[in-house]
C-alpha cells in the first residue's frame, strides 16, 4: 500500500538554512537514504550563509534556492511555491526525522489527515531535556515548535495562506494557530525526530526555558516580532 500510495502522493521537503554547513549535508545524505523513492524534490532555502552551506549542499543533490530575507517564513514560503510535491515536509537543518518517515507521512495522509509532525527529542541523555520530549506529544499550541518537522497537503498549506512573513518569529506557532481555528486536527505521530540540544548546550535548559515561556507569552498577547526578536536574542546566545 506504502509503494502504491507514493507514486500518487510525492513529498517535497523543505529545508531553510542559515550557516548549517555542520549539519546540511548529513542531513541530505539521509533524506536520500530513506526517501524509497516518494521524494519529489529537496528543497535548500538559503537566507544569506556566508559559511559553506550552499556548495555543500549543492553538490549533495538538493536544489538550493537563494531568500533575500533570512527569515524561516519568507524561507519556507520560497520553498513551497518552487516544490512540485503533492505534500511539503518542513525540516530544520539540525534535526532528524525517524528512517520511516516516508511510510509514516503517508499512512497520515491515507489515514484522512492532512497535516502533521512527530515528537522530538534532543540528542543529549540529559533528564531535563527528556521532560521536554514528554511534553511535545500533546496537541497544546504551546508545545509545539520547528523540531517536530511539519508535513501538510500541498494544498491545504496554499488555502491557509502559507507562513505569515510578518513573523520572522514564532512563524510555526502563528500558522499552526490559523490552521486548528480552521479545524484541521494535527496528526502528532508517536515517533521521536532527533533535534540538535546545541541552543541548551549554549544557554542552559533555565534560560532556555524562560526565554521560549516569554516568548510565548509574548506572542499570545500580540506583541510585535521585532519587539519577540529583541527579547529573545536578549536572554539567549544564538
Amino acid at each position: 500500500m506504502v509503494k502504491a500510495l507514493s507514486l500518487r502522493m510525492q513529498i517535497s521537503v523543505i529545508i531553510p538554512v542559515l550557516n548549517e554547513a555542520l549539519h546540511i549535508g548529513s542531513l541530505l545524505r539521509y533524506l536520500q537514504k530513506h526517501g524509497n523513492g516518494a521524494l519529489n524534490d529537496i528543497l535548500v532555502v538559503d537566507g544569506g550563509s556566508t559559511d559553506n552551506t550552499v556548495r555543500i549542499a549543492t553538490e549533495s543533490g538538493a536544489k538550493v534556492l537563494h531568500c533575500s530575507t533570512a527569515s524561516r517564513a519568507a524561507q519556507m514560503n520560497m520553498g513551497a511555491r518552487a516544490a512540485q510535491g503533492d505534500i511539503l515536509y518542513f525540516v530544520h537543518a539540525d534535526t532528524l526525522p525517524p528512517d520511516t518517515y516516508v511510510a509514516d507521512i503517508h499512512s497520515a495522509i491515507e489515514s484522512g489527515y492532512k497535516m502533521g509532525c512527530y515528537r522530538y527529542r534532543f540528542d543529549s541523555k540529559r533528564f531535563l531535556l527528556k521532560v521536554n520530549a514528554f511534553f511535545n506529544r500533546f496537541n497544546w499550541l504551546w508545545c509545539q515548535g520547528g523540531d517536530k518537522t511539519y508535513f501538510i497537503r500541498r494544498e491545504i498549506f496554499f488555502q491557509l495562506g502559507c507562513y505569515d512573513e510578518y513573523y520572522t518569529i514564532m512563524e510555526e506557532y502563528d500558522f499552526l494557530r490559523r490552521a486548528m481555528q480552521k479545524n484541521y486536527p494535527l496528526r502528532i505521530i508517536p515517533k521521536y525526530a532527533i533535534a540538535s540540544a546545541r541552543k541548551y548546550e549554549t544557554n542552559g535548559w533555565f534560560r532556555v526555558q524562560y526565554a521560549n515561556a516569554t516568548l510565548y507569552r509574548m506572542f499570545r498577547k500580540g506583541a510585535t516580532p521585532a519587539d519577540m526578536k529583541r527579547v529573545y536574542k536578549g536572554l539567549l546566545r544564538l
